[in-house]
């Protein structure tokens, strides 16, 4: 019997390209679920518009994390098997949504890596950003366990059920981070999928202070050391200044 299965997106002043990636989505897709996170460029009007998705809506801006966590409860309230997730800002392929779902069959996560393989056309990543993700993704793995090339792409599959384990609080960029933690500490199953790497706009803002690379890389910090805390391991003990050194 066909799994019932939803591709959700989390999307924050998206006018640019919302209409024109969601066409993809649902062709690609069984469902579609949207949550609008407090959008105030006519975002939230181009998707009122839509009769072919779930529109789901935070009044205001909550962050990325609080988003995804909204995806995750509705696919868990109207029992969806499988969930996947996509950006909205044009740099994931919505033609590999099933090739995602697919995947799915027999693991909790299938997480996209932009960095798992090249692919004809890939753009190259802000320097930044290529850095500190890097960075992170040698920590997780050498805490956790884990060989992830990729710890910050969205593009991913979930076992709804193995959603139903997870306790996630962090609303911001950095709950990627916590996912990664609980996800090992509940022994869910976990494989990469390639993805290309697509930049469409490097100079694209995380908004406000993390737009600082020192900033963010704390931030990303601070919720690893929580998430770790959480669960009752020890926390990550690399002085932060040690750190910066390695990424200049």
């Amino acid at each position: 019997m066909a799994r019932r299965w939803l591709t959700a997106l989390p999307v924050f002043n998206e006018v640019r390209y919302v209409d024109r990636v969601l066409d993809q989505v649902c062709e690609h897709s069984d469902a579609v679920a949207v949550v609008d996170d407090g959008s105030t460029d006519g975002t939230t009007e181009l998707l009122s518009a839509r009769r072919d998705i779930h529109l789901l809506r935070h009044k205001a801006n909550r962050g990325y994390g609080a988003a995804l966590r909204t995806a995750f409860q509705f696919a868990i309230e109207h029992d969806f098997e499988c969930l996947v997730t996509i950006d909205c800002d044009g740099q994931h392929e919505p033609q590999r949504i099933p090739e995602f779902h697919e995947a799915c069959r027999g693991v909790d996560i299938v997480s996209g890596s932009r960095y798992l393989q090249h692919f004809a056309g890939d753009s190259r990543p802000p320097a930044q950003r290529r850095q500190i993700n890097e960075e992170l993704t040698e920590v997780l793995n050498t805490r956790l366990g884990l060989s992830l090339t990729d710890s910050f792409c969205g593009f991913k599959a979930y076992n709804v059920d193995a959603l139903r384990k997870l306790a996630l609080t962090e609303d911001g960029y950095g709950m990627p981070l916590e996912l990664w933690v609980q996800a090992v500490y509940c022994g869910l199953r976990i494989v990469e999928r390639a993805v290309p790497l697509i930049y469409l706009d490097e100079s694209r803002s995380f908004g406000g202070a993390l737009d600082n690379g020192d900033t963010r890389r704390r931030y990303y910090y601070e919720v690893l050391n929580r998430s770790l805390a959480s669960i009752g391991t020890p926390t990550f003990s690399l002085a932060f200044t040690d750190c910066v050194e390695r990424v200049k």
